[in-house]
Parts: C-alpha cells; sequence; structure tokens
C-alpha cells in the first residue's frame, strides 16, 4: 500500500540574524549558542569595534559549520582586502563606505567571493529621498543589500532610520539593520518581510552591554533572538 503524500505547505519564513562588531571569543561562543547564523567582524580601523584581520580569523575559527563569518570594509584597499580574505576563508565580505559596484566586483573577485552592500539610509523624512530601487539595481551583483541608518562613524551608532518610507516592492535580499533591538525587531520584520525577496536582520549596539561598544551581552543576544523567532511565528501564521 502506498504511503499518502502530503500535500506541500507554503514556504515557512524563517529570518536569519546576524551580529555585527564581535571582538571577544565568550561573545562569539554565546551568538552561537543563541542561534545566530552569521558573525560580522569589523575590519575598519574607525570603528570602535574593530579588529585586525587576524584576530577576525581568530574569532572565525570558533564557529561551528553553517554559521558564517562576515568581513566588514569601508572604502578599503583592494590589497587589504584581498589579504584578509585570505586569512579567513568562507566569509561574506561587506562593503560599508562607498564602494562602487565597480570597486565591490573586484574585491569580491569578480563576484567568486559573495557581499553586502550596505545602504545607508537617511533618518526620518530625509530617508524618503534615497532612491533604494536604484541602488538595488546598481549592486545587482550582491547577495544582499544591508539597510542601516546613515550616521557619523559608518553604522553602529544605534539610531533607526524610517521603515515605513521603503518601497512597497524590492527585488532584493534584504538586511534590516540600524537602530534594531528586542522592543523593535518585530514591528520592522513584519513591515519589510512582504517587500523583499527574503529579510535578515543584523544587530550590533542592541545587544552590546550599556556604555561598552563591542562588549556583547548574552541576555540581550537571547533576548533579541527569541524576539526575531516570534515576528517569525506571527508571519507563518497568516502565511498565503
Amino acid at each position: 500500500m502506498n504511503p499518502t503524500v502530503e500535500p506541500a505547505l507554503p514556504g515557512l519564513h524563517r529570518t536569519r540574524i546576524k551580529i555585527c562588531g564581535l571582538t571577544r571569543e565568550a561573545d562569539v561562543d554565546a551568538a552561537v549558542a543563541a542561534g545566530v547564523d552569521a558573525l560580522g567582524f569589523v575590519l575598519y580601523t574607525k570603528s570602535p569595534r574593530a579588529v585586525a584581520a587576524a584576530r577576525a580569523a581568530e574569532l572565525a575559527r570558533r564557529l561551528p559549520p553553517f554559521v558564517t563569518p562576515v568581513l566588514l570594509f569601508v572604502n578599503e584597499t583592494l590589497a587589504n582586502i584581498t589579504a584578509a580574505s585570505a586569512q579567513v576563508p568562507g566569509a561574506i565580505l561587506q562593503f560599508h563606505g562607498d564602494e562602487s559596484p565597480q570597486a565591490c566586483w573586484a574585491a569580491s573577485v569578480q563576484c567568486q567571493r559573495p557581499y553586502l552592500r550596505a545602504a545607508r539610509i537617511p533618518l526620518g523624512e530625509a530617508g524618503r529621498g534615497f532612491d533604494l530601487l536604484k541602488f538595488a539595481q546598481d549592486y545587482s551583483q550582491a547577495q544582499g543589500l544591508l539597510l542601516d541608518a546613515q550616521v557619523d562613524g559608518y553604522g553602529g551608532g544605534g539610531h533607526a532610520f524610517n521603515w515605513s518610507l521603503l518601497p512597497p516592492n524590492v527585488n532584493a535580499h534584504l538586511v534590516l539593520s540600524g537602530g534594531l533591538n528586542a522592543a523593535n525587531v518585530i514591528d520592522g520584520i513584519l513591515q519589510l518581510r512582504p517587500r523583499c525577496k527574503t529579510l535578515s536582520v543584523d544587530i550590533s549596539s542592541g545587544v552590546e552591554v550599556p556604555g561598552q561598544k563591542g562588549i556583547k551581552d548574552p541576555l540581550r543576544i537571547r533576548e533579541f533572538v527569541a524576539a526575531v523567532r516570534q515576528a517569525d511565528l506571527q508571519l507563518n501564521l497568516v502565511r498565503p
């Protein structure tokens, strides 16, 4: 007798989570234990969360299979990007400065290494003038677009842009960042998930010990992950 074949369910939403600005082994371990998907290491010397490429490689070696390291660069030279990438095999690159599509293409070895491109969106009503559709077209070779608030210092400032001003339909994989925390991430996911191919989230200051940039709080990490999963549950309950 043939077994009954159940009808396929519509795809379930699972928001992938990246924590950025890791500097300590304990924080890497706490993020992995909480179930995050990717960890970001800032290779921008002016950032208070900066680590050297060798240190990023050391921390990345603690990662288990299927947790991805991400190397963040800001207007870095091609030589330095190439050297750092060689020290962390399998890392995704993240370009967070003013890198052109051509510069991203070259630094990613003609897109042989996947990369994210950060879109720095002005705060408040000024965000209405940011053309995300054109940005997505210009950086169509990126694996995803990271949406961050435009602040001094290229990110990590703990400010959120106005999510409601984003276009209703963006043909790209988006990563929501900028001012996220356990209290507002559910609203951000519910607002933006219907507007794009897939949605991930990226957090740094929102899971740090207050006043200590680069030092993560295990409890805040767990609370953030739990909030993201709550948003996924809400989306799956109302899936088409």
